[in-house]
């Protein structure tokens, strides 16, 4: 992959993951990862997969994601899962639903295994802040629902909410474009957009024609 590619928004992996809790820092593992790959706007692969943590999951978090302790129980361990999506993300880019919690689990199951991501990453959740302020609230459903994204509505599991994300990314960046009209947008500039404020985004991208 080129350099110019590789800083494209629209070839990135976008990724999900399902978790015990709230935190890494407080013991939390991740229990499921999923992710596709966008290559030029078009989706080239995903990847799904349970994991055992290594001890039960509460009931809240069966009820929430639908994920159960029989599922998991003979799903394989973090570590191995790990090892394949580091290879499966390779030195992509990277973006998520509220993105700083996806990171902080990527980054501690990595260090669980001495593997690191060379792939920067960006927030959906926080460019849509930016590019949808009329939306009634910017959670993942909300927004795919304002923006009549076509889904089953499954929610909670990790391959269907990366899926939603990838399409919702996709529509921000065709939104931009149409708006804003800029042809090429790289993946720094969504980076930069999700920094800047609510009221000042419009005047950024307007600069940026």
């Amino acid at each position: 992959m080129d350099k110019r590619q590789n800083n494209s928004a629209d070839t990135v992996i976008v990724l999900d993951f399902e978790t015990t809790g709230l935190s890494p820092d407080h013991g939390d593992r991740a229990i499921e990862i999923g992710a596709v790959k966008l290559d030029k706007g078009g989706i080239v692969d995903r990847y799904q997969r349970l994991m055992n943590p290594g001890r039960r999951i509460s009931g809240f978090i069966e009820d929430y994601t639908g994920i159960t302790n029989a599922m998991l129980k003979n799903a394989p361990p973090c570590e191995d899962v790990m090892e394949e999506f580091s290879e499966f993300i390779g030195d992509a880019n990277l973006v998520a639903h509220n993105a700083s919690f996806d990171r902080k689990f990527l980054d501690a199951e990595c260090r669980r295994i001495r593997r690191s991501y060379k792939g920067q990453f960006a927030c959906s959740m926080l460019t849509a802040r930016r590019v949808y302020p009329e939306a009634p609230n910017h959670k993942l459903g909300t927004l795919v629902e304002f923006n009549k994204i076509p889904n089953d509505g499954t929610f909670h599991r990790a391959l269907a909410d990366a899926e939603m994300t990838a399409h919702l990314w996709l529509r921000m960046l065709d939104d931009i474009r149409s708006s804003y009209r800029i042809e090429c947008i790289s993946f720094s500039l969504m980076q930069e957009l999700s920094r800047v404020s609510k009221a000042l985004a419009p005047h950024f991208l307007k600069r940026c024609q």
